[in-house]
């Protein structure tokens, strides 16, 4: 089991990051927000997919005066993610988001204790957040390449202005877009600091490459008990960030959502197509969002103790198919109905 770092607890609407709390999943639209409808429809598709907190760009006015009217029609916490600007912070917090994601740093001190006034006031968290490609230009000096170390900098910095303000309410993300920079800056301000962290790595990429970044970034600092929350960013449907982030965390056992599929990758000795009736599975069992376990395997050799820990099974044998439940053998069917006779079983787990 992982032993989590211990960091304070942050409501953010109606949920709870740090401390024992679940690892959240959270994704960004990329629809123009001040076209409240198709934010609302891309909102109601991430929701489907596990969402738990959505963030959206805030570019200008009329997006934040959406804000308000997408905040009413969901049912998960919503993000507003402003940059340099005061005056939409403050009609993000007016409009009632139930988080604010800002780097400290872009705001006159004046109009930051604007932002902050208020956001007491409405007790909503701030998310500091620290990207490589917008630190602050004394940090940088005459550098041409960011470090972990530069990013820990004006991260601590942003976050003794805050707490100098009188707010703690924090959030506080490191971002860079490769792994060994990100997971260094996470590793180093883990040490120093009990706010909650949000794990990402900016600009990850196209949907493949992007999340291998992502699930080898996110693993190893899940692997140490960092991370209370986590985006995966991707050139995709934001749909994918989240199917992509429930798979890291499932992987890990820190979460548990929807079919976990296990599958052999065929050899010589695969007595079934276990690539076709895998796609197969997955596609059936696609809306489940209860916890279970499946093994499709190709054959006897390994094909039993693999599935023995499945809630159910598929196993390839000579001209037949053994269907099991909780490692026992429960059906012997013909190959050419396996899939007919699987979706007669799988009636009981919708």
């Amino acid at each position: 089991m992982i032993k989590r770092k211990k960091t304070r607890v942050i409501k953010i609407g109606s949920l709870k990051i740090g401390g024992n709390f679940p690892i959240l999943v959270q994704s960004m639209t990329n629809t123009a927000t001040s076209d409240i409808a198709s934010t609302l429809r891309q909102i109601k598709r991430l929701t489907e997919e596990g969402c738990e907190i959505i963030r959206v760009g805030v570019p200008d006015l009329k997006s934040a005066k959406a804000l308000g009217k997408i905040k009413k029609a969901i049912n998960i916490p919503l993000v507003a993610d402003i940059h340099f600007s005061a005056d939409l912070a403050l009609e993000a917090l007016n409009q009632g988001v139930d988080k604010l994601r800002i780097n400290p740093g872009n705001f006159p001190k004046q109009r930051l204790e604007e932002v902050i006034k208020l956001a007491k006031k409405k007790k909503i968290p701030i998310r500091i957040g620290i990207n490589s490609g917008s630190l602050e230009k004394d940090i940088l000096g005459e550098k041409e390449r960011v470090t972990a170390e530069m990013m820990v900098k004006s991260a601590m910095r942003n976050i003794r202005l805050m707490e100098s303000l009188g707010f703690n309410e924090l959030v506080v993300s490191l971002k860079a877009p490769d792994i060994l920079r990100t997971v260094k800056a996470y590793e180093m301000l883990a040490e120093k600091v009990d706010y909650p962290l949000h794990l990402g790595i900016t600009e990850a990429g196209r949907e493949f490459s992007g999340s291998i970044k992502s699930a080898i970034g996110f693993g190893y600092l899940l692997l140490k008990g960092i991370g209370d929350t986590i985006r995966v960013s991707l050139s995709a449907d934001p749909v994918k960030e989240v199917r992509v982030g429930w798979e890291i965390l499932k992987s890990l056992d820190l979460r548990e959502r929807g079919v976990k599929i296990i599958s052999c990758p065929t050899c010589a000795r695969a007595e079934i197509d276990v690539i076709r009736i895998s796609q197969e599975v997955e596609k059936l069992t696609s809306h489940i969002k209860k916890p279970l376990k499946i093994a499709v395997m190709g054959c006897i050799v390994n094909g039993l103790g693999e599935a023995r820990e499945a809630d159910l099974g598929i196993v390839g044998v000579k001209s037949t198919v053994l269907i099991t439940k909780k490692g026992k053998i429960t059906k012997r069917v013909n190959p050419k109905d396996i899939i007919k006779k699987f979706k007669e079983e799988l009636k009981n787990y919708h």
